[in-house]
Order: structure tokens, then sequence, then C-alpha cells
């Protein structure tokens, strides 16, 4: 800001975005379609523009400020980091690198001994598929249609949504359909029949496959992107025993519903299932710098022991997001973040997402668990016809102009503020939810 407030006299939005469409070019997007949003400020939950425009963050941006913005003890923590070591190779010993790995490993299953750290969630979900083929000695990995698992050459391969198709580059990579029963594949009525017949279809791509040459299986916890799909009770528990059976690892992405997005350290703590890697990143720091990375369980981390890992990044570990890491993790315990979420999300958010359902004919499914909930529209009830996307694009704008800031995808609004948020926060949300939606229910038959 200092610098900014040294070159103009005044800034306003005008002028930031036409710098913006002068020399930036943005990701998943026809560039000249643009008008991106302007912010210039934030702290906790909420935003604002350069002409005073104010929003509360029902987003977390990308579901990953997850202990709000500009939290003071994470910054204090940053610049104490900057002024003693502002960077340094992965290959030496760190001292903020080894406590955030220790307060990783802490927080994981008793299994869990390493951390290999990434730049971001893509980079943790590719190593995670790299050291797996390497463990075992075999290629194939299955994964989700409905999930995503980042923009890198096997996270994007893996990944099941329409965004894999101009990207399969990478090898090896097999997709099955996992439970989803507002629009079940299964012709299933109970979450039970869900879970039975996604874990018979499972077992048949295992076998048709060929169980020999199935390194791993992927899976999102609960997928974020594809819709916050909160898996039916025993699925991931029936997962495990699959990849037992076979003798194929299980890798759970934890990047959007880990620490503290559901009310645990680990959303697969609720399922009653162990993993053998665990990827993560966007809340292990709330986003505060570029970070990600794998959680190692024993056996895996003992192989590498004596077999080279053909793995590695100049910014693996870096200082200052190491930095961010150890203090957001020792805000979270300090300051009761977990329960919050849980609290909050469970008690308040989740009870005013299902009061609007009642009340507008147009919310055809509310789910979550958490601060990790959704929202999906529907033209039709019944039918459980989509809204389309231009009247998606409309609803999501009038959030925008009402002061919220929302994470829409396809016909879903994803309910995520940060796991800070209060519950006076969650009822304005909750009102400008209110406030909108009854403006397009005429949109529902």
């Amino acid at each position: 800001m200092n610098w900014s407030l040294q070159n103009h006299a005044v800034i306003s939005n005008d002028e930031v975005r036409q710098l913006d469409r002068d020399y930036v070019f943005h990701s998943w997007s026809i560039q000249g379609n643009l008008n991106p949003l302007v912010i210039a400020g934030a702290k906790g939950c909420e935003l604002w523009d350069y002409d005073g425009k104010t929003y509360i963050d029902f987003s977390s941006q990308l579901v990953n400020v997850n202990i709000g913005y500009q939290h003071p003890r994470v910054l204090a923590a940053m610049k104490a980091q900057l002024e003693e070591l502002v960077t340094i190779a992965p290959a030496t010993a760190n001292f903020t690198r080894g406590e955030a790995a220790k307060r990783i490993v802490e927080l994981a299953p008793k299994n869990f001994s390493k951390v290999f750290f990434t730049n971001g969630g893509a980079d943790a979900n590719e190593n995670a598929i790299r050291m797996a083929r390497l463990y075992t000695g075999r290629d194939k990995v299955l994964s989700a249609y409905r999930s995503y698992h980042g923009n890198t050459g096997s996270a994007i391969a893996a990944t099941g949504d329409w965004r894999r198709v101009p990207n399969e580059y990478s090898r090896g990579h097999v997709h099955f359909f996992n439970p989803y029963l507002y629009r079940s594949e299964f012709n299933a009525t109970t979450e039970a029949e869900e879970c039975q017949r996604a874990l018979a279809h499972l077992q048949r791509i295992i076998e048709c496959e060929g169980p020999g040459s199935i390194a791993a299986i992927l899976l999102e916890s609960i997928p974020g992107t594809a819709g916050i799909l909160v898996p039916p009770t025993g699925y991931l528990q029936g997962v495990r025993a699959l990849a037992d059976q076979f003798g194929i690892l299980l890798i759970l992405d934890e990047v959007m519903s880990g620490f503290g997005r559901t009310g645990s350290w680990f959303s697969f703590e609720q399922d009653g299932v162990v993993p053998d890697l665990v990827t993560f990143a966007k809340g292990v720091n709330s986003g505060y710098v570029p970070t990600g990375g794998v959680l190692i369980s024993e056996p895996i981390a003992h192989y590498f022991d004596n077999h080279f890992f053909a793995g590695g990044l100049t910014y693996s570990g870096h200082p200052l997001a190491m930095a961010s890491i150890v203090a957001t993790i020792d805000v979270m315990k300090d300051e009761n973040v977990l329960e919050n979420a849980a609290t909050v999300g469970n008690g308040v958010l989740r009870p005013g997402l299902e009061a609007l359902a009642q009340k507008y004919t147009i919310i055809g499914n509310v789910r979550g668990r958490g601060l990790f909930q959704a929202i999906e529209l529907v033209s039709n009830r019944e039918s459980k016809t989509p809204l389309t996307a231009v009247d998606m694009i409309a609803i999501k704008n009038a959030f925008t102009e009402a002061g919220l800031l929302t994470f829409v995808v396809e016909n879903r609004v994803h309910v995520v503020p940060p796991c800070t948020i209060g519950a006076e926060h969650v009822n304005e949300g909750l009102a400008i939810l209110d406030s909108v939606l009854s403006n397009f229910e005429y949109l529902a038959k």
C-alpha cells in the first residue's frame, strides 16, 4: 500500500482494473471477457475495494483463508522470519521448516512420520502420485470423475471435471464415479444404497483394470470444487478396505477440506479412516504464502530411506511459508478455530441454509460439514434441473453487488467463510443470501 500511495495521489477501482486488463493473464478464462473484482484490503472476514465498498467473505477466496485476513500473529511470524532468513535451499536443514513439519506430523494419525513440502496443492498431489508409483512399482492411479486435484501434469489428469480433457498428457489415469446421492449414478434412493453401489462399482473398476497395475486410489476426503460431496457413512472405510484387499495405496486429498474447514484437523478423522498419504495446502497457512505438502506414513517414508526419491522443488519448505504454517497452526490451537468451525458451521450456518431451502424452491439440496457447505440451485426440484450458467452468473453478480463474496461453481453456491467467522457475520451473510435468492425464486418452476 505504501508503494501505491507514493506513486498515486488517488487509487480508484477503475485504475486498478485497467492495470490488470492491460498486463495480467488470468487462469481458466477467456481473457477478453474478464471484468475482475477489485480488492484493496481485508481484515478478519471482511474485504474492501478502493472506492470504499465492503464485502463479507463467504468464499475464503478459493476456500483457503481459514484464519481470516491479516491475522497479526501470522504477520508477525512472517516479518520475524524475513529479518532472520528470507530464503534457503530445500537441501539444507532449517529450524522453521523442521518446526512446521513437526507440527503437521503431530496433528496426523500415529503412523505418519514425515512431510514433503511443495508450493501448493497441485504439486502436493503430483508428488503423492510420484511416491505411490515409486513405492509400489505400479503405474495406474484411480480417481473420481467428480474431483479436482490441481493443474499440473498428473494432478490435472487425475482430476475428473471438464478441465482434464484439454490437458490429458499424463499416463496411467483411470476414473470412477464417487457417491453423490442427489444425482446418483447408481439409481440409489438412500445413503446406504449409494455407498454400497459406489463401492461395488469401484471394486469392478479395480478388477477390470488389474489390481497388480494400480499404484493408488486418489480421493478428496470431501470433494470440494465438485460440489462439497460429503461421502455417505462407511464409504471411505470401504475404499480403505478395497485398497488393503488389493495392495493399493490410498491417497486422501485434504487440500480444501483440511486444517479446520470441517471442524477437525483433517476431514477424514470424522470418517474413521487412515490413508497412506495425505496431501494438503490452502488452510495449512490460510494461503498467506504459497505452500502445500504431502504427509507420508511410516512404511513409505522408511522405504525412501534406502531408495532414491525422484522429485524436488526449488522452493520446497520456503522459510516464509514455514513461518506462516507454524504461526497458523499455533493460532488455530490457541484460538479454538476448529471448535468455532464446528460450532458455527453446524450450529448456525447449516440451519440457516436449511431454513432458506424451506423458503425457496430454487434451492434443491443443502449439504456439507462444518464451514464447508453448499447449496445446489435448480429450476425444478422434482427433475433437479440445474440453473443455467447465465442465471448463475446473474445470481453471483447480485451477491457481489449486495456485498457478499461467494464461491460459485456450475449451479452451486459453496458457502465457505473463514473458519474464524462469528455467528453475527454468518447471519449477515445469510440475510444477503435470503434477499438475493428472493429476487430469483421466479426461476424455479
